[in-house]
């Protein structure tokens, strides 16, 4: 049965990998403008936390879980994939970093919602390049499978 509609999990798990990247790349973004523009309690820090809250609660986390969830669906398709390749250890690891920044931006959020950052701008900067270096790895291992 999995068999018959690989395709279509395939195209969804795509469009939920996109959406989630989408967030991951946003989100630092925004920490990065809250962070150097805006004091704590200001109306403009209120609405990036709004904007931030949004984000992450309606279209991160679905994203996230549906990338998940239709990845295991993936894996688990008979034919799909061998367990014991070494390029799909590699990518789920990716996607673990990437699951663990996802978690460590979400207590960044809470942080910024309560005034406490303590963060500068310069650490957001920095931190919104994990995801494309992490989308590079998992891309390359997808589609040349080195190993």
């Amino acid at each position: 049965m999995l068999s018959v509609l690989y395709p279509w999990i395939k195209a969804f798990h795509i469009i939920a990998v996109v959406t989630w990247m989408a967030g991951l790349f946003y989100l630092p973004r925004l920490f990065v403008y809250h962070a150097e523009r805006a004091e704590p309690g200001s109306e403009m820090a209120e609405t990036f936390a709004v904007m931030e809250r949004k984000l992450l609660r309606v279209i991160m986390n679905p994203a996230m879980i549906a990338t998940w969830a239709l990845g295991l669906v993936l894996v688990f398709t008979p034919g799909v994939a061998a367990l014991s390749d070494g390029w799909l250890h590699v990518k789920l690891a990716a996607v673990v970093a990437l699951t663990v920044l996802h978690h460590w931006l979400a207590l960044r959020r809470k942080e910024f919602a309560e005034g406490r950052n303590t963060r500068s701008g310069r650490t957001y900067r920095i931190v919104n390049e994990v995801p494309t270096l992490l989308l590079l790895i998992i891309v390359i291992m997808v589609v040349v499978k080195p190993f």
